[in-house]
């Protein structure tokens, strides 16, 4: 089974840069997250694995000679694509790596920063750019989720716009 590559194939993390200018027209890049966590923080230490992603409309990303589309992008992906995890430090560090784990990957993401969490919004900072994501735990806070929307090629070629939902389980 041959699986393409499409916008959301490496995807765990998007980064939208925020940066300013000042008057010498250099960049400031935003400043790290410091200080002590708060409790309701305290939930985010540790690694969270990659263990579902689902798309609100039916995608078919599998060369498999089957006309097969599925909202369950997670079960079309291929080992690599799926091993992705964040891991949340209480010094406020995080790291995200993905295909790093899998064997053969051609493509790999690590990537590193610092974070907070508050009223359900994780922020990130690194490589000069910041992410603000609105996450949601399940009951007892052993999963997060977040959603995004993509435009995502699908085996035929076209692009479809569709919400997707990327689930991390803490290990």
């Amino acid at each position: 089974m041959k699986i393409r590559f499409n916008s959301i194939s490496w995807l765990g993390v998007v980064m939208f840069g925020l940066v300013g200018c000042n008057s010498d027209n250099e960049i400031e890049c935003p400043e790290d997250y410091t200080g002590a966590l708060a409790a309701t923080e305290e939930k985010m230490v540790g690694e969270w694995l990659l263990t579902a992603i689902v798309s609100e409309e039916e995608i078919d990303l599998t060369d498999d000679s089957e006309e097969n589309p599925s909202t369950d992008i997670y079960a079309q992906y291929s080992d690599c694509q799926r091993d992705g995890a964040y891991t949340f430090s209480s010094n406020r560090g995080y790291t995200f790596e993905q295909g790093l784990r899998a064997s053969g990957c051609e493509r790999q993401v690590d990537l590193a920063g610092t974070w907070q969490l508050a009223s359900n919004t994780i922020s990130l900072v690194g490589s000069c750019n910041i992410q603000n994501l609105a996450i949601e735990f399940n009951e007892d806070s052993s999963a997060f989720n977040f959603s995004e929307v993509f435009n995502v090629t699908n085996v035929q070629g076209a692009t479809v716009q569709t919400e997707v939902t990327f689930t991390y389980t803490k290990q």
